[in-house]
């Protein structure tokens, strides 16, 4: 099996960002409403109270996309810090997505050793996965790791790093280099996709190719979005696929000509 990653259509790709998020001022899920600098952790944990554990039988880590936390604050430079900050103190772990190379997937630490030991109860690659979380994991925050640092570095062997990416916590990037990976988050990456499209397809039907932001949290999920609605909303205006206006009715997203 071919382990290496398919990048997604351009169509579904985050935008470089044009226009910071709209402050959503009074808004219990904004940060930007309040005196200092935005709270990110804060914002983090309640992004990832819209991540749906039971739909993964509480398999996998709550997953948030770095661009997320753009559409709640709109000081993306302040947002940035703040994340390499809680990377930096081991509290917060970065993913680089296969379905875009500007897609960043963000879990707590705590969170993604407990599920990652979850899934390898009794099982044989158990002891290395082990090693691989406690030596690499707390005094490195890259997002791939080549052969040679593996080897040298972190004294894995060959055998070790073949049972990692068994196990899922690497995936190959290219010849002698590894991605750090959400073992079985497969199926996430297939319905976020999925539901991306379908929520995105949902605001060009509206009439104007644009829709009240609370009208479109409100709408009944199809068989096509199995993610939370709110979590679909966050990433089509993080990802700048949708405009955020302000109006006297409420915040309206208009689809982004591209």
């Amino acid at each position: 099996m071919n382990r290496k990653r398919t990048l997604m259509p351009d169509a579904f790709r985050a935008k470089k960002r044009r226009f910071g998020a709209e402050n959503l001022v009074g808004n219990p899920e904004h940060g930007d409403g309040q005196e200092g600098p935005p709270d990110v952790k804060a914002t983090l944990q309640y992004l990832m109270t819209l991540f749906p554990r039971k739909l993964f039988n509480d398999s996998l880590p709550q997953i948030v996309l770095k661009h997320q936390l753009y559409s709640l604050h709109s000081d993306k430079t302040l947002v940035d810090k703040q994340v390499n900050e809680l990377r930096d103190q081991g509290e917060l772990l970065m993913f680089q997505l296969g379905f875009d190379s500007d897609t960043f997937a963000l879990v707590f630490s705590v969170d993604y050793r407990a599920k990652v030991l979850a899934g390898e109860a009794g099982r044989a690659t158990l002891g290395t996965v082990e090693k691989f979380l406690d030596k690499v994991l707390p005094c490195c925050s890259d997002l791939s790791f080549s052969k040679d640092k593996m080897l040298k570095q972190f004294l894995f062997t060959d055998s070790e790093i073949t049972q990692l990416v068994k196990s899922g916590v690497l995936t190959v990037r290219d010849a002698g280099s590894w991605w750090l990976s959400i073992p079985n988050s497969g199926r996430f990456t297939k319905y976020f996709i999925q539901g991306r499209k379908a929520v995105l397809g949902m605001v060009k039907k509206s009439k104007y190719n644009e829709i009240l932001k609370a009208d479109l949290e409100e709408r009944r999920t199809t068989s096509q979005v199995k993610l939370h609605m709110k979590y679909h909303v966050h990433d089509i205006i993080g990802a700048e696929l949708v405009e955020s206006i302000q109006t006297t009715s409420g915040t309206l997203l208009r689809v982004v000509d591209t």
